[in-house]
């Protein structure tokens, strides 16, 4: 999995932290060391391509936002993003094809938006434009700048229409995998749906409170989008391993036995191996969306003491994002019926998981970023309620 350089807290125990790294972009940052990759060998025969970048297109918000770059020297942009309907010279090349070459960006680009002054202030003097397209679909553009004014020569242009394909290629490729794994997962939710002892809303309340989560630790932990996103989507995957569990075990009312608490917490293996099989099935191991999944599986019931389950992992061994989904899964069974009790109300849930995360249970970053957000946190118990 790619990691960033930012950090994250974790408290042990109460008073004491530790500095961990975190993931970054996952998907992105898979495309981004690909992207590398064909830039050094693009680099023998374009000595004066300085960077290459993708935007992503997203029909649903007209939203264009660059979510890879492979940048030579210079700061590389962040968080940048404009809707299509704002450029008509764009709008015309998602529609018509072909490419934009402009040759003398200071004397062309003298545009107020961020991307305009940050092409400026990198001292980028030429840049060359080519949509991408999936299945005769428009997806997003590739940019090459460099540092050259009048760079992008007519022989230039057609040496770099292989490497445009070979990009175009590689991005619709691994997205297609992303696809194929997303609707695998969309069944395995149905199936945990299905089963799932708390109440169906459970899967949709914990995945929005990750995400909630995640976006206001997004500034001061460097998370992506791409991140949030992929933790949203499959926060509703974390308790598939429930499928392996027996209906007397799941359904009880009472208090469990410690045998069937063993059973509880090893989780049956049908439900994992499921899912390892459908990453298998689609031959996406190494998608940093499956990374990002099984972290999610496997880490939610580990608690930073080391007190937790299955491997009784500890501190920063357990991902970011199974220290979010822990702490959205705890709050959400606190303040939400179940079988054997009533539910609390979020201020006793909001202060059971401080408690915990007192006494070294949970991420006290996590948990202070959920309570900061206390009526979104009542908003989204509005709208999945239990039936």
């Amino acid at each position: 999995m790619a990691w960033s350089s930012g950090t994250s807290v974790k408290t042990l125990k109460a008073g004491v932290t530790v500095l961990a790294r975190h993931p970054a972009g996952g998907l992105a940052d898979d495309l981004s060391g690909r992207l590398r990759g064909l830039q050094d060998r693009m680099l023998a025969i374009a000595p004066t391509i300085d960077r290459i970048a993708c935007t992503r297109y997203d029909p649903t918000t007209d939203l264009l936002k660059t979510f890879v770059n492979s940048t030579r020297s210079g700061e590389a942009i962040a968080d940048d993003a404009c809707t299509l309907a704002t450029s008509s010279a764009l709008q015309a090349l998602a529609q018509g094809g072909g490419v934009r070459v402009i040759q003398d960006i200071p004397a062309t680009v003298q545009g107020t938006r961020e991307h305009s002054r940050w092409l400026r202030r990198q001292g980028y003097g030429s840049s060359l434009t080519v949509p991408m397209q999936d299945n005769s679909a428009f997806i997003g553009f590739i940019v090459y700048d460099s540092l050259q004014r009048n760079a992008f020569t007519a022989t230039l242009q057609r040496d770099l229409e292989l490497f445009s394909n070979l990009i175009n290629i590689t991005i619709s490729s691994v997205y297609a995998a992303v696809r194929s794994l997303r609707a695998s997962a969309a069944v395995a939710q149905d199936f945990v749906r299905l089963r799932d002892y708390e109440t169906g809303s459970h899967l949709d309340r914990v995945a929005h409170d990750c995400r909630l989560i995640a976006k206001n630790l997004a500034q001061p932990l460097g998370l992506r989008d791409a991140f949030i996103e992929q933790l949203f989507l499959y926060a509703t995957l974390h308790d598939i391993r429930k499928i392996g569990i027996p209906d007397a075990i799941l359904l009880k009312e009472g208090n469990l036995t410690p045998e069937e608490r063993q059973v509880i917490q090893t989780h049956g293996p049908l439900g994992l191996q499921i899912l390892e099989k459908v990453i298998g099935k689609h031959a996406l191991r190494d998608l940093p969306d499956s990374t990002l999944m099984r972290n999610i599986v496997d880490g939610h019931h580990e608690r930073l003491d080391g007190s937790g389950y299955p491997l009784g992992l500890r501190g920063e061994a357990i991902p970011l994002e199974a220290r979010i989904v822990a702490v959205a899964d705890v709050f959400d069974a606190s303040t939400c019926r179940r079988p054997y009790r009533q539910p609390q109300a979020i201020e006793a849930g909001l202060a059971e998981l401080e408690h915990q995360a007192a006494g070294g249970l949970v991420d006290s970053l996590v948990v202070a970023a959920l309570t900061r957000q206390r009526a979104d946190v009542e908003a989204i118990r509005q709208r999945f309620q239990d039936d």
